[in-house]
């Protein structure tokens, strides 16, 4: 069910909105604006991961960039301080013929997952590492 909420913004912000909104590739202004809230928040109470609490058990997916050669894959898949739940590997990335993407989806408390992300980082043509964290949920989804 949908409930319609009235917002009072300044002129300026009311001007560039659909441009804002267009600009980040969606379609529709509402939905941008829940995501840009819930993304607003998410950031807000948990940070990025180097700042999030140790303590916190925290889903998502580490990216790795790397130069073609370089086994990462092993690097995360066995370790007993995080759970990975998928992995992906993609060469041959865009126009370079050097470059690798591994995407491994990972839970387990922050700390461990800094450490891997740390680990990973520090490697040998190894060109960029994210986290992208999943949403935060108050309860399970499936």
């Amino acid at each position: 069910m949908s409930r319609i909420i009235s917002v009072s913004v300044d002129n300026e912000f009311a001007n560039g909105l659909d441009t804002l909104v267009e600009k980040s590739g969606y379609k529709n202004r509402s939905r941008f604006i829940r995501d840009a809230t819930l993304f607003f928040a998410e950031m807000q109470q948990r940070g990025e991961l180097l700042n999030m609490d140790e303590d916190l058990t925290v889903e998502g997916h580490l990216v790795v960039y790397y130069q073609e050669g370089v086994e990462q894959k092993l690097m995360v898949s066995r370790t007993d301080s995080v759970e990975v739940a998928a992995y992906h590997h993609s060469s041959r990335l865009g126009h370079s013929c050097h470059s690798c993407v591994d995407v491994v989806h990972v839970k387990g408390t922050v700390e461990h997952v800094k450490a891997v992300y740390k680990q990973l980082n520090n490697t040998h043509n190894v060109d960029k590492v994210s986290f992208i964290s999943a949403p935060m949920r108050e309860e399970d989804c499936c």
